[in-house]
């Protein structure tokens, strides 16, 4: 690219200290010149996003078989681990193709053995991360963790999203936690993507801030702002739905950890807004918030200080209504209980 090139002269008369001042006065309206293109938004076609939800659908049987549709890769960063298909379709695919797990050190019980496993050393943060990556186009994730518990008795979801972008923002993550980065990290590359023109945007804490990323979204609210969440503590969050309480609010906690001082159920109550505790006897392992009955927010992040500033999460922000029906349907269906 030719370069400009500016001469300057030296006028010694009016006329032309008045044509130097209006020449550079017009230089310092011109648009700026960096040298560096703006980023461009990704975009691509792919197979549209898919939502489940246990225990009334097998989790782990979806898991399962898209485990052993891979190719060449599957790379998964799972907070804990029993289902014995899953363990045993992980065990299977890496005889074909290049296999690795990173889980919590608090949940190892050797129920997995092997060099392609490797765990946090547990003494600063949770790896809470609830991911795999299969052949750099596919990423599931969710509140499941492929175990016993979540896929037969608590409630949970998971995504099965079809695409390169969100992919490599995912397989990035757990390079990572692969080579020893707990709980710090870079940001993600491609925080905003479009899939067949849905937006969808994707964070990992506690680097790229999941706590901000949620407040902004429910002070954004046009119409609603519902929630179901295992674990909520966080302040910020609930600040931002009691700003939102001429809007209609509803949220669902876990019933054990609603129990807890620090949870923000009484908070909300206080302040008018309509929450209750699930009735599962187990647990309601959700961490979702719905906007507007368009846009869900899921993952592995539930709203607490410690998921935000210290823990390995990931989290999942879907603008669609036929995904958002979906989970407005789970929502419902609790809430009726």
């Amino acid at each position: 690219m030719n370069k400009p090139i500016f001469k300057l002269f030296y006028l010694n008369n009016a006329f032309g200290s008045f044509l130097l001042l209006f020449v550079l006065i017009l230089a310092g309206c011109g648009p700026a010149i960096t040298g560096k293109q703006a980023a461009q938004i990704p975009k691509e076609t792919a197979k549209s996003p898919e939502a489940y939800f246990c225990p009334k659908e097998d989790c782990g049987r979806v898991l399962e078989e898209h485990i052993g549709s891979a190719d060449f890769s599957v790379y998964c960063a799972l907070y804990d681990i029993d289902l014995k298909n899953i363990i045993s379709s992980l065990a299977r695919k890496s005889k074909t193709a290049d296999v690795k797990l990173v889980m919590d050190s608090s949940n190892y019980e050797g129920q997995v053995r092997g060099d392609a496993v490797k765990m946090n050393d547990g003494e600063r943060q949770l790896m809470h991360d609830k991911f795999c990556v299969i052949d750099d186009y596919m990423v599931i994730t969710g509140s499941f963790n492929p175990t016993d518990n979540d896929n037969n008795y608590n409630n949970n979801n998971i995504i099965v999203a079809y695409s390169r972008i969100l992919a490599k923002n995912y397989g990035d993550e757990f390079e990572e936690l692969w080579n020893g980065e707990f709980g710090n990290g870079n940001s993600v590359e491609y925080p905003l993507l479009y899939v067949n023109n849905m937006k969808i945007e994707n964070y990992f804490c506690p680097e790229d801030g999941c706590s901000s990323r949620i407040s902004n979204l429910i002070k954004n609210a046009k119409s609603s702002v519902y929630f179901m969440s295992f674990s909520f503590t966080s302040e910020d969050i609930a600040d931002s739905i009691i700003n939102k309480n001429d809007l209609d609010v509803r949220g669902i906690f876990d019933s054990q950890q609603a129990s807890s001082k620090f949870s923000q159920i009484k908070r909300l109550q206080e302040f008018g807004i309509r929450v209750k505790k699930d009735t599962n006897k187990y647990k309601m392992h959700h961490k979702v918030f719905i906007i507007d009955n368009s846009t869900v927010v899921t993952g592995s992040f539930n709203p607490t200080l410690s998921a935000d500033t210290k823990n390995d999460e990931n989290l999942l922000i879907i603008h669609d209504k036929k995904i958002a029906n979906a989970f407005l349907r789970e929502f419902d269906s609790l809430w009726q209980k």
